[in-house]
């Protein structure tokens, strides 16, 4: 039975930056690969980043590409967020997810994953 607990979040001016964190505690399963959505009141939820950790390959969601840089230590479990030239609608609550079923490539949609976080609150003002 393995845990997600996401640290960081809080308010941030545009253009600033960020930094999430997310580690997985336990050790019923191991991931294979974890990733980050967002979901903002009222809008789906939507997919931000993911590793796989066999060759690092990572995805990115086309608004945040070229700003957010996802990375991790998989002998840890952890997996990082790191949020650049943050915008307005960057505004949502942030999800950590975890692939626990070694899927292959870059999982990009929610009902791939089978382990979650609570979940964090991002808010950039202005």
């Amino acid at each position: 039975q393995v845990q997600l607990v996401e640290s960081g979040g809080g308010l941030v001016q545009a253009g600033g930056s960020m930094s999430l964190s997310c580690t997985a505690s336990g050790r019923t399963s191991s991931t294979y690969a974890m990733g980050w959505f967002r979901q903002a009141p009222g809008k789906e939820r939507e997919f931000v980043a993911a590793i796989r950790w066999s060759g690092g390959s990572a995805a990115y969601a086309d608004s945040v590409k070229g700003r957010f840089t996802i990375s991790g230590d998989n002998a840890m479990n952890t997996v990082y967020l790191q949020m650049n030239s943050l915008k307005a609608e960057d505004t949502a609550v942030y999800y950590c997810a975890g692939d626990t079923r070694g899927r292959l490539g870059v999982p990009l949609v929610a009902s791939l994953y089978d382990l979650w976080g609570r979940g964090t609150q991002v808010t950039v003002s202005s």
